[in-house]
């Protein structure tokens, strides 16, 4: 799904919203998860998953085209950790 997907969903299953205030609350909904990610804290939505941050230590990588080493610093990356509702609802059959 794509976010123009995902809007076109929620605002069919709330047709007292407009259009562009599902847009709105969609903005605010990924800006808050991505503001908090960037403090280094985390994001809960029990029945979904848990968003966070780990750490990739730095390391010497290779130059695909050259096979010259380079030093590739640490850096924080997103994780998202499934819920249990979520593994269920992927796992039955």
């Amino acid at each position: 799904m794509i976010r123009s997907e995902l809007l076109e969903a929620l605002t069919a299953d709330n047709p007292d919203l407009r259009p562009d205030e599902v847009e709105q609350v969609a903005d605010i909904f990924f800006e808050e998860i991505g503001a908090r990610l960037a403090e280094g804290g985390r994001v809960e939505l029990r029945g979904f998953g848990t968003f966070s941050t780990r750490l990739r230590n730095a390391r010497t990588g290779r130059n695909p085209r050259t096979g010259d080493p380079v030093d590739v610093p640490s850096k924080r990356v997103p994780y998202f950790k499934p819920g249990k509702e979520m593994r269920e609802r992927l796992n039955t059959d």
